[in-house]
């Protein structure tokens, strides 16, 4: 199957790992990491994990919220003063105040009237703004970038929809505010040494670079473009802006650490990160009936899909149409890494490639049907 996609010339290289009843049943690379240097994907690749970020930031916040340092009811603006002033765009570019304060749970489910700007076909007024807004500057800090944000209007009332945003960059800065240290400082202390998850970080050093993949995709004159060399990347430091949403580099062994984590209901090899229920709490959905299910701005519906508190969730596996298993949780991140994790199957899946934009081949799906016809008991 993944020989498939690099034999085709779709992807470079491919690593697919999972891991069932804590054992490691499969792992195995494929193609190239680099095409220029012919460089094998290895199982220590390192990889741009975008949204695969978002995860554990919204992890290291959940860690304050145990030490009761805030309610998921609270407003952000009892914690980001800039968010008192949100105003809501409606018809004709007026603006209303909000129905009810933005929570922080909103942030946390995508449920908090923010956007990504233009990544959609169909671009909205708010949209516009954001992408003026210059958010994804690199030279930016998360204060400066959450400043940004909470100038803007926001697209919806909090809680009235489901919209993919932001709103994981928010809560990045939110850990700061409420651990009064830079993210990178508090995923670093708190969850990337503790797990042992020793090539995660913002920024790839110079020492790893002969692992760092080449980035590829969609440009405007090639199907198959390089976006971002190793040796020019823009993950070199140094790097201003610590991303909770996109910002992290990782392998498929930091992360499968991570992932077992929280399927171990929030502890690994001794280290405790999060008590069982708060791991039951962010992985249950948190969305209302009506916000479901969710869907990318112009993109067709994720059916019997929902949200938690960072992570999708898989609420009816015949509406989705692929192989899973209710209650099965975990994102994917816009280079095509992807994860997802099955309690009732004890089981872990990780995929990484570098391709933009994500989900341009049904890869992550056939993934998903090929690990779970593989299951035999």
């Amino acid at each position: 199957l993944m020989n498939r996609y690099v034999e085709s010339g779709k992807l470079a290289g491919i690593v697919t790992c999972v891991v069932r009843c804590g054992q490691i049943v499969h792992r195995e690379t494929f193609g190239h990491q680099n095409l220029e240097t012919k460089t094998p994907m290895s199982k220590d690749s390192i990889f741009r994990i975008a949204s695969m970020t978002k995860p554990i930031a919204s992890v290291a916040l959940m860690m304050l919220y145990e030490e009761s340092l805030f309610n998921l009811t609270d407003a952000v603006s009892q914690y980001i003063t800039g968010f008192k002033n949100a105003k809501v765009w409606v018809a004709d570019g007026a603006l209303e105040v909000p129905v009810r304060p933005m929570t922080v749970q909103d942030l946390l489910r995508h449920s908090a009237g923010l956007s990504y700007g233009g990544y959609a076909e169909s671009l909205s007024p708010v949209d516009k703004l954001y992408d003026e807004a210059d958010l994804f500057n690199p030279n930016i800090t998360n204060a400066e970038l959450t400043e940004r944000i909470a100038s803007l209007p926001l697209m919806s009332h909090p809680g009235e929809k489901w919209h993919y945003s932001v709103a994981t960059d928010v809560v990045g800065y939110l850990v700061e505010v409420l651990s009064d240290k830079p993210l990178a400082d508090f995923l670093q202390e708190k969850i990337f040494d503790p797990l042992g998850m020793v090539d995660t970080a913002f920024h790839i050093a110079p020492s790893k670079l002969s692992r760092f993949c080449t980035l590829y995709g969609k440009t405007s004159d090639s199907d198959f473009g390089v976006l971002d060399l190793p040796d020019s990347s823009e993950y070199l430091p140094p790097v201003a802006t610590h991303s909770g949403g996109s910002g992290l580099v990782s392998t498929t062994t930091d992360y499968l650490q991570f992932a077992q984590c929280i399927l171990n209901k929030g502890e690994l090899n001794g280290v405790r990160l999060l008590g069982p229920r708060t791991v039951a709490l962010m992985t249950c959905n948190h969305l209302p009936t009506a916000l479901i299910p969710i869907a990318f701005e112009g993109a067709e519906p994720m059916l019997g899909m929902g949200f938690g508190l960072g992570f999708g969730v898989m609420l009816d596996t015949a509406q989705t149409g692929v192989r899973g298993s209710a209650g099965d949780h975990g994102w994917g991140g816009y280079a095509e890494t992807f994860f997802w994790i099955d309690p009732q199957e004890d089981m872990i899946a990780i995929l990484m490639s570098q391709y933009q934009p994500s989900q341009t081949y049904p890869i992550r799906k056939e993934f998903r049907t090929a690990v779970y016809q593989a299951l035999v008991s």
